[in-house]
């Protein structure tokens, strides 16, 4: 159940835990741990509450975590300060939203809300600072939850350059949601596939 977000050899994750709900019985939340790549490789909590905290992402300078709750009744997209998630929690998102994705340069935080993928811009200095979210683009793409029942897998990543993001889109049944494909084919030797597919020789 793990969260994306590295930074020096450390991976911050969501982790399910169980505790009691006060009437004897156990209740499961995710919350967000840091776990060391090296060392004793001992699991620190960062965040444990009564509510979801999931998706884990990193700013590109280590500074602040942004995540996915529920606190509100509905999932929102935060940030904290990062490793020291105490010093203050901004939220991100207005009308609802979930996995969260920086920009490469760190000043632009991105969620998806629904069909919708939405853009802040943010500020980071001398505090965090979020602008008001406007969507870039509307799209049926797979979402974490409704395709792989589980807030912490990565469904969608940007470029390095911060140009394109990379996306998954089901087609054929698995895009009206009667089935869903967890199907990945890998092509081996695709060049040598390509050239038995669509031969190029002279005639």
């Amino acid at each position: 159940m793990f969260g994306r977000g590295t930074l020096s050899g450390r991976l911050v994750r969501g982790r399910k835990s169980a505790r009691p709900d006060g009437m004897g019985r156990g209740s499961a939340n995710y919350d967000l741990g840091i776990l060391p790549l090296e060392g004793d490789r001992k699991l620190r909590l960062l965040l444990q509450e009564k509510f979801n905290e999931v998706q884990p992402r990193i700013s590109p300078d280590g500074r602040w975590v942004a995540y996915t709750s529920n606190e509100s009744g509905k999932n929102q997209v935060y940030v904290r300060p990062f490793p020291e998630v105490g010093g203050g929690r901004w939220q991100v998102s207005a009308a609802g939203g979930d996995s969260p994705l920086w920009s490469p340069a760190g000043r632009e935080l991105f969620f998806r809300n629904g069909d919708a993928v939405m853009a802040v811009l943010v500020e980071t200095d001398p505090a965090f600072t979020p602008g008001t979210p406007k969507m870039l683009f509307q799209g049926t793409y797979v979402s974490s939850v409704l395709w792989f029942d589980d807030w912490n897998q990565a469904v969608w990543d940007i470029s390095p350059d911060g140009r394109r993001f990379l996306m998954m889109k089901e087609t054929g049944l698995a895009a009206s949601g009667v089935v869903r494909s967890r199907k990945i084919t890998v092509v081996l030797n695709w060049f040598e596939e390509l050239k038995r597919l669509a031969p190029t020789g002279k005639k």
